[in-house]
């Protein structure tokens, strides 16, 4: 697996494509050493050339910042090109790729009294979120493995779900993924308690509190804290479920970083419930 997904590349391919004349492509490519792979009649076609050559990977290249791979000198070539870029659907869909492998990107700012102040290039940058050498917290891998599971276990609502809101959170649609995650939760969760001999006309409650009291041995844990009976705990799937259902945006929070926790806590959250689900016994 590479160090970007494929939305991510084929954005910076766009952002590229946006800034760059074909001129000024066909020297990137003679300096990446990828010109028998890249032309193209067309903007588009540069695009596809670009980003196959990154998939596709090769030996590293020189850039200011030294030897990298393609495909990080794809993404620094298209992170220069701020503030230029700042206002078009390439560059939303670049920070939105770009936060789903793990980054977040940095636009300088022209205040003065601000921590972050400008830098004479005025270069967007990449800030790792999360630790990258521990295991488990790689967003792409956890989508991965959480959407084996799911189809392994035929959880196809749930599967749904979480197929639409990770789209609508590449597409920078914080709110259209919010609520993706929101049902993803509730479903795989209904979708378990039904598979474990749940009444399916239950409501989600009832079906949490089965999988908490009525599956032996427990599903959902109350010496962890998963669940409680009655709820008296605040148990952790109820407060996150109460965490997916917020009433209103809130003054000063950002929607990206917002829907970046969300799509974040989810995919671990699910991860942990699905392998117990898969090594059983049930």
């Amino acid at each position: 697996m590479g160090e970007f997904n494929r939305m991510t590349i084929v954005a910076a391919a766009e952002v590229i494509s946006d800034t760059h004349s074909h001129d000024m492509i066909n020297v990137l490519e003679v300096q990446w050493g990828i010109e028998n792979r890249g032309g193209g009649g067309s903007k588009s076609g540069r695009v596809t050339s670009l980003s196959k050559a990154a998939i596709d990977g090769g030996d590293l290249v020189h850039t200011e910042s030294g030897l990298v791979s393609i495909e990080r000198a794809l993404i620094e070539t298209a992170l220069s090109q701020w503030p230029s870029v700042e206002t078009k659907p390439s560059w939303r869909k670049l920070k939105a790729g770009l936060r789903f492998d793990g980054f977040e990107v940095i636009e300088p700012i022209e205040d003065e009294d601000s921590w972050m102040t400008s830098s004479p290039s005025r270069s967007a940058s990449l800030v790792r979120m999360l630790p990258a050498d521990i295991p488990g917290l790689d967003m792409r891998e956890a989508e991965s493995e959480v959407v084996k599971l799911l189809r392994k276990h035929q959880l196809s609502v749930a599967e749904g779900h979480l197929a639409r809101a990770v789209s609508a959170f590449q597409r920078g649609e914080w709110s259209g993924a919010n609520g993706e995650l929101r049902n993803f939760l509730e479903s795989y969760l209904n979708e378990i308690a039904v598979k474990f001999g749940c009444d399916p006309a239950a409501d989600s409650k009832q079906k949490r509190d089965y999988l908490g009291a009525s599956v032996q041995p427990p599903f959902l844990l109350a010496d962890y804290n998963e669940w409680s009976a009655g709820g008296q705990k605040s148990p952790f799937v109820q407060a996150l479920m109460s965490r997916m259902h917020p009433h209103g945006g809130h003054p000063g929070l950002s929607e990206e970083e917002d829907a970046t926790f969300r799509l974040q806590i989810n995919l671990v959250t699910a991860r942990l419930f699905l392998r117990r689900l898969d090594r059983g016994p049930y």
